[in-house]
């Protein structure tokens, strides 16, 4: 899990995020959120870490890259400074390190701390698949819509903070349509590996992600299933 940090600084830095991104960053500890495309589709997501006079941005370090530049486009003239930092991350389920904040995702998923020193979670993949929580690079990409990816369920989205880039679509999401299509967990039992097609009544309904023993998570479109899920050598049971 190779993380990045991006640092801002400046007196409109509350301003600036909280025009930007899908949650409200005035509350407490740690916020989970993300960037979206004004079509409504996933820049990036991140965790937002106060720090002092400044805030961090914790985000996959694949997407940081496209992620500082785009925030950087929207800066315009607004008091804000966007420089790398280069402490590292690191998360854990025991017992937390002084300064370290609860990921709000799911309690299961433990604690977030920046310093130093870095971990790493054996069964991190498990944790996430239990409680259903995407990841970039995975069931997360350019491609998302984040109701799709249960953003409103890991605490990633607010509906009652205002406008946001990509608000008007994710709204209309939220409170005109039923999702068709969306991040699922399911039982696997048979030989399946992620990416692998998901079939029902041997039409095309999904796509097998990430795995941990016997479940895993599946980008489904629930209104195509008529029949049993499988892939080509596993069947599938949607918990």
């Amino acid at each position: 899990m190779a993380r990045k940090l991006i640092r801002i600084t400046g007196g409109d830095r509350i301003d600036f995020l909280q025009n930007l991104v899908t949650n409200d960053v005035t509350q407490e500890g740690l916020v989970y959120t993300a960037l979206l495309t004004p079509q409504g589709k996933l820049v990036a997501d991140f965790f937002l870490v106060p720090d002092g006079d400044g805030i961090l941005v914790d985000v996959d370090a694949e997407i940081a890259p496209t992620l500082a530049q785009r925030l950087s486009m929207y800066k315009l003239r607004a008091d804000v400074a966007l420089d790398w930092d280069d402490r590292k991350v690191s998360q854990g389920t025991g017992e937390a390190p002084e300064g370290a904040f609860a990921d709000p995702r799911d309690p299961s998923l433990g604690w977030r701390a920046y310093g130093t020193e870095e971990s790493e979670l054996a069964d991190w993949d498990a944790r996430r698949v239990a409680a259903l929580v995407p990841e970039w690079g995975t069931e997360l990409g350019p491609d998302t819509y984040i109701l799709e990816a249960g953003f409103e369920r890991i605490s990633g989205v607010d509906f009652k903070k205002g406008c946001y880039v990509g608000q008007e679509v994710t709204a209309r999401m939220k409170h005109k349509t039923e999702l068709q299509k969306g991040i699922a967990r399911v039982a696997v039992s048979g030989d399946a590996d992620p990416g692998d097609a998901i079939t029902s009544g041997g039409k095309p309904v999904g796509e097998l992600h990430t795995r941990a023993g016997d479940e895993a998570l599946a980008y489904l479109r629930f209104n195509k299933i008529k029949d049993d899920l499988c892939t080509q050598n596993a069947t599938l049971t949607r918990l």
